[in-house]
């Protein structure tokens, strides 16, 4: 199945590398192959279209990348905040949050704990391969990310031979939390921000951070957070609060920061001051 759509505000470089996403791979072509649910997909730019390759359909697309939201009221909103912003947005203009599965990302967050992006690929693909479904596309085998009841089969110390490291016991305990349906994912979906914030925080290995990143970049779909790490830290103060000493700002004076300048769209606008300043 290959599907062309013409969308604006959709880049495939600034969606795969703005740090929300784990299992999307640059090709050599420039396009990216990634799974997501039991898909696999292939997405390129060609002149001003978008083309999916895959064994998916339109519907899972639109959903997936978020393709009914306009992105342009978003920008002409977020532009006018400050010339700040504007630079940011213009640098990664191409940026969608994408709509990933809960459960995923609430695991791809707790291993991206003081963790780099390949490690963290690496790490997810090792336990997709283990526990995962085989997905055979395009001559090649892909796996899908297992469910709960599946990852639920590896024992802690299945998890630390897959790289895991200190991570591997937190995943564990929350992936018996769940799967066990001792903690309910689908109650997230009905309550406020704040309350799926502190529901999320039961689960070992969510912090605030992660308890952000899974409220943002997962289907829960929540752009009123701002999740805050080093590189947000640190844009946030070169662009807005000038404290000589970085390490000094608290991630309370940038929330309410967040807050007061970008409101509920914040989300959305701390992935293009991040990946501004992380790639620029």
């Amino acid at each position: 199945m290959t599907i062309e759509i013409k969308c604006e505000n959709f880049e495939p470089k600034d969606v795969f590398e703005c740090g929300q996403c784990f299992r999307w791979n640059r090709e050599d072509d420039g396009s990216y192959t990634g799974v997501f649910h039991k898909n696999v997909l292939n997405v390129k730019k060609q002149d001003e279209k978008i083309v999916f390759t895959g064994n998916c359909n339109l519907q899972e697309i639109n959903d997936y990348f978020d393709l009914n939201r306009d992105y342009k009221s978003i920008i002409d909103k977020l532009e006018v905040v400050d010339d700040n912003l504007k630079n940011s947005i213009s640098y990664g203009k191409g940026i969608r949050i994408l709509n990933q599965d809960l459960w995923e990302t609430i695991i791809s967050f707790i291993i991206s704990a003081n963790n780099n992006i390949p490690r963290i690929k690496g790490i997810i693909e090792r336990i997709s391969k283990a526990y995962g479904e085989k997905i055979e596309f395009d001559g090649r085998e892909y796996y899908a990310f297992p469910s709960p009841k599946e990852l639920s089969k590896a024992s802690v110390e299945d998890l630390r031979n897959l790289g895991l490291g200190f991570r591997d016991e937190r995943v564990f305990e929350t992936t018996r939390k769940i799967a066990s349906g001792e903690f309910d994912l689908n109650m997230l979906y009905n309550i406020s921000t704040n309350e799926a914030r502190e529901k999320l925080l039961e689960l070992a290995g969510v912090g605030p951070k992660v308890a952000d990143c899974i409220l943002l970049f997962s289907d829960l779909k929540r752009f009123d957070v701002f999740p805050i790490d080093v590189w947000v830290r640190r844009v946030m103060n070169e662009l807005y609060i000038h404290n000589p000493d970085e390490n000094k700002v608290s991630k309370k004076e940038i929330k309410k920061l967040a807050d007061e300048k970008f409101g509920a769209l914040q989300g959305i606008a701390q992935q293009y001051l991040f990946y501004w300043k992380r790639e620029a």
